[in-house]
């Protein structure tokens, strides 16, 4: 059992499910060669991909090609479906920093194949959470960056505006496909930059007034 922490609180929520919206940043289709996409794309991670501030990442056997995706972070905090978009907002609580680790070689190659690629996705520490910061605390303006260093050097550096699909649209979109309950948590997408991680890589993500993890990445043994 996980929990999703607040900052400055004794609040915490049991981790739901993870719902990740890909290919939300325009610039970051076009790098990887695919089509801007028309609504929300849809993918889920389990709770048992959780890791936190300071764990560390570990790149699965089955993949040599492991990138990083950072991305903000929504905390659902009552149960939704169908929401409008004023109801999609109110049930988001707080926002947090995320890293989607995703094993791009296994993904390309069932993607050829016209196969799930779920498993490039939902591999154990694939998903990197934060703290979160309440909304009582801190809103959204709109125009946070995305930062992600690798090793020092940036990598990752885009305002949250870029997204094709606001927060808010993405969350009432995901609530007319599937019920989302407290402790969900969705994945809004990441910018363009994503890239290779090699073992003893120091990743550091940071989103403007949200926060920052940090963490190093080791292979499996």
């Amino acid at each position: 059992m996980k929990f999703a922490k607040i900052k400055n609180s004794e609040k915490k929520y049991e981790i739901g499910k993870l719902v990740c919206v890909g290919r939300n940043y325009a610039e970051h289709a076009q790098e990887l060669g695919n089509e801007i996409p028309e609504f929300p794309l849809v993918f889920i991670k389990p709770s048992s991909a959780v890791i936190f501030d300071g764990e560390e990442i570990v790149i699965p056997k089955f993949s040599n090609e492991v990138h990083h995706e950072a991305e903000l972070l929504l905390l659902i905090g009552k149960k939704i479906k169908n929401a409008t978009i004023e109801e999609s907002e109110e049930a988001v609580i707080a926002f947090g920093v995320g890293l989607d680790m995703t094993a791009r070689d296994v993904q390309d190659q069932l993607k050829k194949k016209g196969h799930p690629w779920t498993i490039s996705k939902c591999f154990d520490t694939s998903a990197v959470l934060s703290d979160f910061v309440s909304k009582e605390n801190y809103n959204l303006i709109g125009n946070e960056v995305i930062t992600l260093k690798v090793n020092g050097e940036i990598k990752q550096n885009s305002s949250i505006d870029k997204m094709i699909f606001n927060w808010k649209e993405i969350v009432k979109f995901i609530s007319h496909e599937m019920t989302l309950e407290e402790g969900d948590i969705i994945f809004t997408g990441t910018p363009k930059g994503v890239g290779k991680v090699l073992k003893d890589d120091v990743i550091e993500t940071e989103i403007t007034n949200i926060g920052k993890i940090t963490n190093k990445v080791k292979k499996e043994s």
